[in-house]
């Protein structure tokens, strides 16, 4: 069983079935759930609005539960990670 080490190693999947046989042969380094968890309240935060397309979101709130996460959550880390790769390519620069 591969252990998935970074939220990027995670495909985008055309249906359940396909991920389903993903998630039979992978597993969650616990240390990227622990990141997860510890990032949730690490400041305040302020609520704005997001519009989903329901197909995403629903593919969204799956891949969240399989974490053991809340969505929301899920969605904050990976802007937050995504967030830090722009700011370390734009340093680099």
């Amino acid at each position: 069983m591969k252990t998935i080490e970074s939220w990027s190693e995670i495909p985008e999947f055309e249906d359940e079935k396909e991920e389903a046989e993903f998630w039979a042969n992978h597993s969650i380094d616990p240390r990227l759930m622990n990141g997860a968890i510890h990032r949730q309240n690490v400041r305040e935060s302020t609520t704005i609005t997001l519009r989903f397309d329901p197909q995403m979101l629903s593919r969204i709130k799956r891949l969240a539960r399989q974490r053991y996460l809340n969505y929301q959550s899920m969605i904050k880390q990976w802007l937050s990670e995504r967030l830090e790769d722009e700011v370390s390519r734009n340093n680099d620069n």
